[in-house]
């Protein structure tokens, strides 16, 4: 690679360049407050740690808009967060002498205010044997001298598999467990994503807030702990999120730009991530808690599969 090769700009993305249409964080202002104050101790980089689907990137995205947005101490504004595709950097075996990682390390010291976000970070410290090359390592020194201020995000099974086991690198980072959000607050987090799902699929859902929140609800109710076939999108609030982005998908592709209770239905009648006998339940729960909608629009949901 030439000099002039940036990491940054060609596995990185910028965001707090990013555009949010709504916040990337609803209810998770804990969560960023101590991220922000373990990126202020100096030496010291964030760890998130929790389950597959809890929102673990939403947190960082969360900080890159309140950056955006001044809503920051002083101390980290002006700042930049750049999310790095680690996958991508690492390269396969093939790649064994392309050493990104270490032009990243000399990028970044001729940067002022940045921020690398670094998913899937076990991924540093799981060997890559074919390489026989210790990415952990060529970032220790770097995160000594606290040239990179360093987010991490991992689940909490490749956090005690990879991680725990080499220390020098752990005690580089503060741990902060990110854990799934509670019922009410994934309720939240629908009606303030919503506006961004609209915008992304070109399709409204064209009810009151009241009735908008009855719908979460229900989709909350639906896909709760124990009814959930258990995948990497299956906790709150993703499972969620996918039952009612498939709703306003299936008005898309009727040509619709507005989603109605059908389409809702539709999108609970084929969820895939809850047993087929809590799914049942929930169909027959559907068709009494939103009788007076079906009927208003009289809508024929034998139809519909």
């Amino acid at each position: 690679m030439n000099n002039n090769f940036s990491i940054l700009e060609n596995y990185g993305e910028e965001l707090t360049a990013k555009q949010y249409l709504t916040d990337p964080a609803i209810a998770r202002d804990e969560e960023i407050k101590e991220m922000i104050l373990v990126l202020l101790t100096p030496e010291k980089g964030a760890m998130l740690v929790g389950k597959p689907g809890i929102g673990k990137t939403a947190i960082v995205e969360g900080l890159a808009y309140r950056i955006q947005k001044g809503l920051v101490p002083n101390a980290l504004l002006g700042w930049k967060l750049y999310k790095i595709n680690m996958t991508s950097l690492i390269g396969s075996a093939g790649d064994a002498n392309d050493n990104r990682i270490e032009i990243l390390i000399q990028e970044l010291k001729q940067k002022d205010k940045t921020i690398i976000f670094i998913d899937e970070a076990h991924l540093l410290v799981n060997r890559n044997e074919n390489s026989g090359v210790d990415f952990a390592n060529m970032l220790k020194p770097a995160l000594d001298r606290g040239t990179i201020k360093m987010i991490g995000a991992t689940t909490t099974e490749e956090y005690e598999q990879y991680i725990l086991r080499d220390r020098a690198f752990n005690r580089r980072f503060q741990k902060i467990d990110i854990y799934e959000a509670d019922g009410p607050t994934t309720v939240k987090i629908l009606m303030g994503t919503l506006p961004k799902l609209e915008t992304q699929i070109g399709v409204k859902l064209n009810y009151t807030p009241f009735v908008k929140e009855r719908i979460m609800k229900f989709i909350v109710d639906m896909t709760s702990e124990y009814k959930r076939v258990y995948e990497v999108s299956s906790r709150y609030p993703d499972i969620c999120l996918t039952i009612l982005s498939n709703a306003l998908s299936y008005a898309l592709y009727e040509n619709s730009t507005v989603a109605s209770i059908k389409h809702i239905y539709k999108a609970v009648v084929n969820a895939k991530n809850i047993y087929p006998d809590a799914k049942e339940k929930a169909i027959k729960q559907f068709l009494i808690d939103f009788a007076d909608l079906i009927k208003e629009e009289n809508v024929n949901l034998a139809e519909i599969n």
